[in-house]
């Protein structure tokens, strides 16, 4: 079983699409986080440690992230997927954009 991490800012659209996405899938279990106050779920340390693969949507999530969390951040890869912030929750393109963008680096 893999353990997936998805970050965007706010934890409503890009990133919660992508857990909805792998939510019920056979060898993932997927969480998603935001980097913002405001955020529906902040990303937190514990979340960092526990995922095997954290994508974030852009390259400002994974500079906040290394910053706030340097130390769970230090040995783990985190993978730029360059979605930008102009989808609604389960938007069939940004469907299909993160479906091509991850499988590329897990195994479906």
């Amino acid at each position: 079983m893999q353990n997936i991490l998805f970050i965007c800012s706010r934890n409503r659209w890009r990133s919660l699409t992508a857990e909805t996405i792998y939510k019920k899938h056979k060898t993932i279990q997927a969480k998603s986080a935001g980097t913002e106050s405001n955020a529906r779920i902040r990303v937190n340390g514990k979340q960092l440690s526990w995922a095997d693969h954290v994508f974030v949507m852009e390259k400002h999530h994974k500079e906040k992230i290394i910053q706030q969390f340097p130390n769970e951040t230090q040995s783990l890869e985190i993978i730029i997927l360059d979605i930008p912030d102009e989808y609604k929750y389960m938007d069939p393109d940004l469907i299909e954009e993160i479906q091509n963008s991850v499988s590329y680096y897990i195994s479906e």
